[in-house]
């Protein structure tokens, strides 16, 4: 579980903080320096970096070439940059991570609630979280492609916090929390088939 005060601190303020614990639940990974490689549905075993510099040279050895998840968030690395050079560490700080990736979220949580007409019901939020956090994990919402998307604006209406979420983001019924289940495994965190096109940002 992220530290409360972490969330308080760096996570965007338009979420609530048990809407970002459940989005690093279902979507992001227990150590800030995490990098994940991914191509089509091949996943690449890279060391697991124990520096920020590692991680930094795992990164920007694969972006461009490969979907490249990192942090907290599983932020996708080759999001609005033009060439690898423009990668910073900001990338594997905790706090930078956290803060960048709620971000973003947030603004997928506004694309795909302005898809549903921006309900105001209680009931609709869950399916609406469950819609986000698959768009992060492909990277697109109904031929939208969400990380490259503008921004809709407004605010995130009735944040009910929903139940677990499935590796693909899909929810789950509540069922009480196994004792013997981990963080995040490597298997959940790539449940993603994205790929991030640099040409596209390039175009931008």
């Amino acid at each position: 579980m992220l530290d409360a005060a972490l969330i308080q601190q760096c996570a965007d303020p338009s979420l609530k903080s048990a809407i970002v614990e459940q989005f690093i639940e279902a979507a992001g990974a227990p150590d800030p320096l995490t990098v994940t490689v991914k191509s089509g549905s091949r996943v690449f075993l890279v060391p697991m970096p124990k520096t920020t510099d590692e991680a930094m040279v795992i990164i920007r050895e694969n972006v461009g070439r490969a979907v490249v998840r990192v942090g907290l968030t599983q932020f996708p690395a080759g999001v609005g940059i033009k060439e690898a050079s423009e990668l910073t560490v900001d990338l594997v700080d905790a706090c930078a991570n956290l803060r960048m990736g709620s971000q973003m979220f947030a603004k997928i949580l506004r694309i795909v609630s302005k898809w549903y007409g921006n309900p105001k019901s209680d009931e609709v939020f869950p399916q609406i979280f469950e819609d986000a956090v698959y768009a992060w994990k492909t990277g697109e919402f109904e031929g939208v492609e969400v990380f490259q998307a503008e921004d809709p604006g407004g605010s995130i209406n009735n944040q009910k916090e929903p139940a677990d979420v499935s590796e693909e983001g899909v929810l789950k019924p509540e069922t009480p929390l196994n004792a013997e289940s981990g963080p995040q495994d490597q298997k959940d965190i790539n449940a993603s088939g994205m790929r991030i096109d640099l040409s596209r940002i390039l175009g931008n």
